[in-house]
């Protein structure tokens, strides 16, 4: 007898009929005919060339054969079962790549959680971080270079300010403070936009949230103001001001944070609001690799 030959539903007559002791009952169950299921015990016994049952009073009873191989059929059966379950799981199972930009420290935007509930939810999916300033990662978006990624605006009027092909989600807000180095506070304290601009300042290329945000300030002002050093990372920043090169501006926390553990002085009289955003393009919004990341992000944001 080949394994091809072997029909499953012969093998689940056989069981059944085992389990039941009648040819009646095991048709009942399989919803065929008495005969139907006769004509594939036989067929069975032929082609393994076994006795399996015989006949008593009370109904079929078992061989010896058939005793011995009731357990493997019985596990045919049961791997057979398992294996249509796993197709069935794996047929709302959502895998692919997902490409997401990031900026910014992880702990400020959730992105270990982000990554925890993603992978819990749709451990299919192959995630691929690239870490950049928050322009670049929106152009990259819009682009189709990323899939997601994390982005900071400078506009405070809430969902309608992305591009409209973007679809984004604000997950906070916070605010920028201008900060500068420890023994600057006769010449940033008390003072507006116009004569904090005549001081050096740390720059930032175009792309960085700083660079828009400082734009949107000083440019209807018609200034510009007085660049000492250029600098792409918060590290790399926070140790210029440490070092007396110039002025910059710190999220809030940071910025009461290194006032109070290395004298930097936080300006008084000025800030700047910003919002963190979440953002991939409207049209792919509903695929599914993308839609599980959104649903990823409500989680690790709720």
């Amino acid at each position: 007898m080949t394994a091809a030959a072997l029909d499953l539903q012969i093998l689940r007559a056989f069981v059944l009929a085992a389990r039941e002791g009648s040819v009646s009952r095991a048709a009942e169950r399989l919803h065929l005919t008495q005969p139907a299921v006769s004509l594939q015990l036989k067929r069975l016994a032929e082609e393994t060339g076994l006795q399996l049952f015989t006949r008593t009073p009370h109904g079929l009873a078992l061989t010896a054969d058939g005793a011995a191989l009731l357990p493997q059929a019985e596990r045919v059966l049961s791997a057979v079962g398992d294996l249509q379950q796993a197709a069935r799981n794996l047929q709302g199972t959502v895998r692919g790549a997902l490409r997401i930009g990031t900026i910014l420290d992880p702990e400020f935007t959730r992105l270990g959680v982000f990554l925890r509930e993603l992978v819990e939810s749709a451990p299919q999916i192959e995630t691929e971080l690239r870490h950049g300033m928050s322009g670049n990662v929106l152009a990259q978006v819009l682009r189709g270079e990323l899939d997601v990624g994390f982005h900071l605006d400078t506009d405070d009027d809430g969902e309608t300010i992305a591009p409209a092909p973007l679809a984004t989600r604000t997950l906070t807000r916070f605010t920028y403070r201008v900060v500068a180095p420890a023994g600057w506070g006769p010449q940033v304290l008390g003072r507006d936009w116009k004569a904090l601009a005549a001081l050096p300042w740390l720059g930032t290329p175009p792309e960085s949230a700083h660079h828009r945000l400082l734009n949107k300030v000083f440019g209807p002002l018609g200034l510009s103001p007085r660049r000492a050093a250029l600098v792409d990372q918060e590290a790399s920043m926070l140790d210029l001001l440490k070092s007396g090169v110039g002025l910059s501006l710190l999220r809030d926390s940071i910025a009461i944070r290194e006032s109070q553990s290395h004298g930097l002085v936080m300006a008084d009289r000025v800030q700047l609001d910003c919002a963190l955003r979440f953002v991939s393009l409207a049209a792919r919004r509903n695929e599914p690799v993308i839609a599980s990341a959104w649903n990823a992000l409500a989680r690790a944001w709720n």
